[in-house]
């Protein structure tokens, strides 16, 4: 058996009516075959949409293959106890040169007895947003299933709903239910469920280029909906130098942000799960037993559970999403 090393995969391309010219641009994914790349997906597990790996001797297997053989030692006891061989987590990029649709996913109960799939909770780190750039998330007041109808039908939705300014380094988490849309001018790391349920609440009345509008989902959506109202919906963090800091923590996945102006080791023996290193600035030689592996912007890496410590060298600094699985 191979030994296992941290991986990196093929970028998935996707087009979207949305799409713009930043991955290209900025994370310099350059050899996007796309000319409205929305998204790229770096980490998947969907089976429509599965990794295949990218780099080191096992360059040309899928992670599916690679969790059917490794099983615990890629992904974790605890981990591969909980979800066997499905990967749990998808790892995209998203770039909007127009507003995505107004949206909300299923939670676990609900895509299982309507989809046999995982819901989708997720979170964004924004990694680049144009001045006055805004997203929505939640509702700005208390609302029940006939407020939000009435208000949908009228087409006074967005009325409704909290839309948030948003900077670089803004993090948002979005736990399955939550109403949601990217708007435009926003780059955005995403961590999520390995999950592609979509229910699709409103699309700005936009046409495809044959003239056709993208199908609604009204109706799934109205059990999928959590019409709670809350105080906050931006997560706030203390923005801290050379220290981990947690933006995240749910059952699905902890998260957080290493931003970095030196080298630094990480122990990763005692997490009984994979790391996900997501490259949003700089660059570093990630370091471990067996060899080394250059990491920049834009890239996103899989170190398996058998990788317990792991050195990040760097002279330019760096700032990583780092994310794990913990119950």
């Amino acid at each position: 058996m191979s030994q296992l090393y941290p991986f990196k995969f093929r970028t998935i391309f996707k087009d979207k009516i949305w799409g713009g010219e930043k991955i290209r641009t900025y994370l310099g994914k350059d050899y996007s075959p796309l000319p409205n790349c929305g998204e790229t997906w770096e980490i998947s597990g969907v089976k429509s949409d599965v990794s295949v790996v990218e780099n080191g001797p096992l360059e040309g297997q899928s992670l599916a293959q690679l969790l059917e053989v490794h099983k615990e030692d890629l992904v974790g006891k605890s981990v591969y106890q909980r979800f066997g061989n499905e990967f749990p987590l998808l790892v995209k990029f998203i770039d909007a040169n127009d507003d995505l649709s107004i949206q909300v996913h299923p939670d676990d109960e609900l895509a299982r007895k309507r989809h046999n799939s995982f819901g989708k909770t997720e979170m964004w780190y924004v990694i680049e947003a144009d001045p006055g750039a805004t997203l929505i998330s939640g509702f700005n007041q208390p609302v029940d299933e006939k407020v939000y109808l009435e208000k949908l039908n009228s087409g006074k939705l967005t009325d409704i709903l909290n839309k948030e300014k948003v900077a670089s380094g803004d993090v948002f988490f979005l736990p399955a239910g939550r109403v949601h849309t990217i708007g435009k001018g926003l780059l955005i790391a995403e961590i999520q469920q390995t999950s592609d349920i979509t229910y699709r609440i409103y699309d700005f009345d936009r046409v495809d280029d044959q003239g056709n509008k993208r199908d609604l989902h009204t109706e799934e959506a109205l059990a999928a909906i959590d019409y709670k109202f809350y105080d906050q919906y931006k997560s706030s963090y203390d923005k801290k130098k050379n220290e981990p800091v947690e933006v995240a923590k749910c059952p699905y996945f902890t998260t957080n942000i290493l931003d970095f102006s030196q080298s630094v080791s990480r122990d990763y023996s005692s997490f009984d799960s994979f790391v996900i290193h997501v490259c949003v600035q700089g660059s570093y030689t990630l370091k471990y037993d067996g060899g080394d592996l250059n990491v920049q912007m834009g890239d996103c890496i899989l170190l398996p559970a058998t990788i317990g410590k792991a050195g990040l060298e760097t002279s330019t600094g760096f700032k990583i999403l780092e994310s794990y699985i913990q119950e």
